[in-house]
């Protein structure tokens, strides 16, 4: 296959798609959920969830950052088994990612349905600032850029009476203003509505219609430990804001969740499903060894309810418990999603991400082996390189490459890399010499700390590399076969959270070739 095609091969992504395993016997809609509510929804760095239902399937959209293709839509008939069926955002002139680190690029997308069409609406942060896109289908293919006068981030649509709404944030105050949604074109002034309840960001606002009040949910307190959902109300769209007397209605920053693992609940968007129960999707992270996250922020689901005085009640008042628990909640039938299990890269799914815009030279499929063509720009130096990975989704697990080196050159390297950041970053790698001589070794980037392990000198190019992990260790291997591992190095995952290295993203573990040859990759076997 020539270079150029491997891209739309890729981008396509339609072959497989990563499923979550569910139960083999349906349940009825009269029966009691048992609903595993403290785990997530859809796990690993999907940050920022927006739900929409359309007739009786649901789908929702999440945050994508600095990696190409961007803002993946997983799609369920059951609001419990998710599969993803594309990524909005996977055309350059949709998504330019220049100079985007994990800082950057694509923050909180809101997706909507009205009158035939889908409405995603997002902020590109560093390439362009506030833009929506359309479709017919929610797999594609999606419009081009339609970019928006307003700013502020997470920008969100409501639709009413032949009007559509725009809502953001600009100078710390939730937004609103009337929009066409055609052209983009702004058709009222921006008119400040609500500034939250003092919480730090107020951000994330959603505007819905219940009875005789519009309801602004919001997130206050910064995407970390203090996040919280709050709410407010209105008769008229424009204000002023009643502030829900119970607010924040949902958060772990309090006594009653200090001791759970999950941590930072925020960033919501509710959902009333086709039995007229409502839902809310939100984002929180799960914590190991103390306070740190590296899988990144999750997407997580609660029921709601209202109370007598019309407002809402998130998962019965209380924060999520650890172990599964009974609920009062009808739920959906529960349908089947297929599980891929391919190891090869012929079959790869809309998962599969690149590092800013992907150089379409830098990578050929030819069968089932994947050849990178390396890229001058270090993993560090953030600048284009060539790179394809996948999200790590469970701390435990083991990644698994199969690797032919021949073709690099002196000063060259290849391999397995676990991913947070441009300066945060571990990787077991193939390397040549300035003087023709194969060898492995172990990097560690932490910001501007960096470690390699001493070199062992290879006598083929040829090999196999494997990242084991568990809530404690990443520990980094290689061999000529699975059968004849050894251990390079080890590093705790906390090195590679959030917390150490930052961004707002997750790990995401990738193949890569850094210099001017290029190296073939066999297989990506990734298991839990």
């Amino acid at each position: 296959m020539k270079k150029k095609t491997i891209i739309t091969t890729l981008l396509a992504m339609t072959l497989s798609a990563q499923g979550y395993p569910q139960s083999p016997n349906p349940m009825p809609t009269t029966r009691q959920a048992t609903l595993a509510n403290a785990h997530p929804l859809i796990p690993g760095y999907h940050p920022d969830p927006s739900i929409c239902r359309v007739g009786n399937e649901y789908y929702i959209v999440n945050s994508s950052f600095q990696y190409f293709p961007g803002v993946p839509v997983f799609k369920s008939s059951d609001m419990t088994h998710w599969e993803q069926i594309g990524n909005v955002l996977n055309r350059n002139s949709q998504l330019p990612l220049k100079g985007a680190s994990s800082w950057l690029g694509i923050y909180a997308p809101t997706l909507r349905y009205h009158d035939g069409t889908f409405y995603m609406i997002t902020t590109n942060v560093g390439n362009g600032g506030n833009f929506m896109v359309t479709a017919s289908n929610p797999e594609g293919p999606w419009s081009e850029p339609i970019w928006l006068q307003q700013q502020g981030i997470d920008p969100s649509l409501y639709f009413e009476n032949g009007k559509c709404y725009m809502v953001s944030n600009p100078d710390n105050t939730i937004t609103l203003c009337e929009i066409d949604p055609t052209t983009g074109k702004q058709l009222t002034e921006s008119r400040g509505i609500w500034r939250g309840t003092g919480g730090r960001y107020p951000e994330g606002p959603h505007i819905y219609k219940k009875g005789d009040y519009y309801y602004l949910l919001i997130s206050e307190g910064g995407t970390e430990i203090a996040h919280s959902l709050t709410i407010a109300r209105s008769r008229d769209i424009y204000g002023p804001y009643e502030s829900c007397p119970r607010n924040p209605i949902f958060t772990h920053c309090c006594m009653a969740a200090q001791d759970s693992q999950v941590q930072g609940t925020g960033h919501g968007d509710l959902v009333e499903d086709a039995n007229g129960q409502w839902w809310m999707t939100f984002l929180a992270f799960r914590i190991y060894n103390g306070a740190y996250h590296h899988l990144g922020r999750e997407t997580f689901l609660v029921p709601v309810e209202w109370d007598n005085e019309g407002w809402p009640v998130v998962n019965h008042g209380k924060p999520l418990q650890p172990v599964t628990k009974e609920t009062n909640f009808a739920v959906l039938p529960q349908a089947a999603i297929a599980n891929s299990a391919a190891k090869g890269f012929k079959a790869m799914g809309p998962e599969w991400v690149y590092i800013q815009n992907p150089d379409s030279t830098k990578y050929e499929l030819r069968g089932n082996t994947l050849r990178l063509h390396g890229s001058r720009s270090t993993l560090t130096e953030n600048e284009q390189p060539t790179f394809i990975g996948r999200r790590q989704q469970h701390a435990d697990m083991t990644v698994s490459v199969t690797l032919d080196a021949s073709q690099l050159k002196p000063g060259d390297e290849a391999g397995l890399t676990a991913y947070q950041i441009n300066d945060g970053h571990c990787e077991v790698l193939v390397g040549k010499s300035a003087d023709g001589k194969f060898y492995a070794t172990v990097r560690y980037r932490m910001k501007n700390l960096e470690k390699t392990e001493e070199k062992v000198w290879l006598d083929s190019a040829r090999q196999t590399l494997v990242l084991r992990a568990t809530p404690d260790n990443y520990e980094f291997l290689f061999g000529k076969d699975e059968k004849s591992l050894q251990k390079l190095g080890t590093i705790a995952p906390q090195l590679m959270s959030t917390e150490v290295v930052g961004g707002f993203t997750g790990v995401v573990l990738g193949i890569y070739v850094t210099g001017t040859g290029s190296a073939d990759f066999k297989s990506f076997d990734y298991r839990h």
